[in-house]
């Protein structure tokens, strides 16, 4: 059956996956252990642990910190490498929600087995196993750094055969996910990583092997003065050398005399100092500020400074 002459069964027919035995189509609604899953979900702030799921998957695939990369729509990115985003999410989901990795799929929720898919595509590669089974499907659209998912009973009836897949996966038809699905949240944001806001000729300068890195972290705080950058950068920018971290921290006064304050979020009261500027800073987050007239913080000295 092509992509373009699916025929969709509709809820209350009879699906055509005689694997699965024979059983009845059903809405969201009238599928129990759907509204189970979804009932054990509720409690959860679902897109916003997504998210961080993502964005440690796709800092997992960059490797930053070993190889110096840090966009995943970068020309030195394998395709692969980008379709391993969701192989990676898959373990990243179940580290945020306390999930087990359990067969015959890849969790249980509420005891019920679920798959958990994510595409950077339009669509999932739903496996054999399956079918006809219960799956998060994430889409991610790397262009526009957003993510969604829904909460879908992937019916056989309602997949492509696809063309040379010889493993059994099928495509979800785009009716059926829209139809008979369960949102589980809108297009959310993915975290933009700061580097991605250079230019190209800013980028080649913090990114390059010479000079040192206190001097390239110099100009990283200098060209992204008021973004928070968080370790994961700090990291990429040092990529190959020793302690990257403890370099950052000696450019403080370097960026002082630029008129910059350089905070740390490790330090209870460079997170207040930030916080007075309307600015979270998480624990591992460094931002550099103009901070001139702050009272005990002038010049870039703090007390409890990296």
């Amino acid at each position: 059956m092509s992509r373009g002459r699916l025929i969709l069964q509709k809820p209350g027919e009879i699906c055509t996956n005689s694997d699965a035995g024979v059983h009845v189509l059903r809405e969201p609604a009238d599928d129990s252990e759907a509204q189970a899953v979804l009932a054990w979900l509720r409690p959860f702030d679902v897109a916003g642990l997504y998210t961080g799921a993502i964005a440690n998957a796709i800092d997992y695939v960059l490797d930053g910190a070993r190889t110096g990369r840090y966009d995943l729509l970068g020309a030195d990115v394998h395709p692969g490498e980008k379709a391993s985003v969701g192989a990676k999410l898959e373990y990243e989901v179940l580290r945020s929600f306390n999930l087990p990795k359990e067969p015959p799929l890849d969790t249980r929720i509420a005891g019920i087995p679920v798959d958990i898919k994510a595409t950077v595509g339009s669509n999932w590669a739903i496996p054999s196993e399956a079918h006809c089974q219960l799956c998060i499907c994430t889409q991610i659209q790397l262009g526009q750094s957003r993510h969604r998912s829904w909460l879908v009973r992937t019916h056989r009836s309602w997949l492509y055969r696809g063309t040379g897949n010889r493993d059994g996966k099928r495509g979800l038809a785009v009716d059926a996910r829209e139809r008979w699905s369960t949102p589980l949240y809108d297009w959310t944001p993915l975290p933009v990583n700061p580097l991605t806001l250079l230019t190209r000729e800013q980028a080649d300068r913090v990114l390059a092997r010479q000079p040192g890195q206190e001097r390239r972290f110099t100009m990283l705080f200098n060209y992204l003065e008021g973004h928070i950058i968080p370790r994961s950068v700090i990291s990429t920018v040092g990529a190959g050398k020793h302690d990257p971290v403890r370099r950052a921290r000696s450019i403080r006064k370097n960026l002082a005399r630029d008129g910059l304050t350089l905070l740390c979020g490790t330090f209870p009261d460079q997170r207040d100092l930030a916080a007075a500027h309307k600015i979270t800073l998480g624990p591992e987050d460094w931002i550099a500020l103009r901070t001139e007239g702050d009272s005990g913080h002038a010049g870039g000295e703090h007390v409890g400074a990296p």
